[in-house]
């Protein structure tokens, strides 16, 4: 959106407020000079916003008494890209389905009867090769106001529970908001521990702005550190593999969320860490990395790759 459409816009919002606004106080406002207003102003008239000019000592504009704007004015590109925004989000688990489902109910009833009928049969008939992912999403309000806290860089004060039951309250500087596999996730430093931390915002019971500021460290991407943590969370299982082959070539079979890759000096071989609850799905991950490994830890995953390679054996036998 170009600036002076933004600044038209602006004009327009305040004076939905009501009452009539001085052409002094929308320039301050706007951060234009008055003959930039009453150009704004023509612009509203000419796509038949009722602007009223009162005169006077106290005069300037005013919205005609009883005028309402419709709540959106959209293209047919817009309002696809918003709908699809909010199925896609649904289906990702990063929005509620309630407030995906009443959003779109809202947003269909102010388009015009052509265009809403075009895409209702969009919606009717279009199908999604991406699984649709159960809703984990935190509450909004929590998630914003944590959102709002890591852009102007404001420390909050989390009450959070764990994983396993336990409460606890600390201050965090969040660094980032990370979205992956329907969960957001608040990374930044932790004030209990001293480290850099990932906190999952839907186990965050309530949050409050602290006063002050923070930097972020420089070169910090929250992304990575997000992946390496879920990678690195405890589990029941802590599995060890050496793969013939660089990170970059492992990378692909196994993401960051999956496995710490490390490589070992002086060889070709790159140490794979992976933290499981169950070593059921390992096997056929190691398998799809048509590569030499050897399982260092721990010796019941031995047992499956051996059970996997009979079963594929034996079906290329039959």
């Amino acid at each position: 959106m170009t600036r002076p459409i933004a600044r038209v816009l602006a004009l327009l919002e305040i004076l939905q407020g009501g009452g009539t606004r001085t052409v002094a106080e929308l320039a301050e406002r706007l951060g234009v000079d008055e003959r930039t207003v009453r150009r704004y102003v023509d612009h509203l008239l000419d796509l038949e916003i009722p602007v009223r000019s009162v005169r006077g000592r106290y005069g300037g504009y005013r919205l005609e008494p009883g005028y309402r704007m419709p709540p959106l004015m959209l293209t047919g590109e817009e309002a696809l890209a918003v709908l699809l925004g909010l199925v896609a989000g649904r289906r990702a688990g990063l929005v509620a389905t309630t407030a995906a489902e009443t959003a779109v109910g809202k947003v269909r009833r102010v388009l015009p009867e052509n265009l809403g009928r075009q895409l209702d049969a969009l919606l009717e008939v279009a199908d999604f090769t991406a699984p649709v992912r159960a809703t984990l999403t935190a509450e909004a309000e929590v998630l914003l106001e944590v959102a709002e806290a890591a852009r102007d860089r404001r420390p909050v004060e989390l009450a959070y529970r764990a994983g396993h039951g336990g409460e606890s309250e600390r201050v965090v500087h969040p660094y980032g908001i990370v979205a992956h596999s329907g969960r957001w996730y608040v990374t930044g430093h932790d004030s209990s521990s001293g480290e850099v931390r990932t906190f999952r915002v839907d186990r965050i019971t309530a949050v409050r702005k602290r006063d002050g500021t923070f930097d972020v460290p420089t070169g910090f991407v929250p992304v990575p550190h997000v992946m390496t943590a879920l990678a690195e969370a405890p589990r029941e299982h802590d599995v060890s593999v050496r793969i013939d082959g660089t990170p970059e070539q492992i990378r692909p079979t196994l993401p960051p969320s999956v496995a710490v890759l490390t490589e070992i000096d002086g060889t070709s071989w790159t140490r794979a860490r992976i933290r499981a609850e169950r070593l059921d799905w390992i096997p056929s991950l190691l398998a799809a990395l048509d590569r030499s490994f050897v399982i260092e830890r721990p010796e019941e995953l031995r047992d499956l790759v051996l059970a996997l390679a009979n079963r594929l054996a034996s079906n290329a036998e039959a």
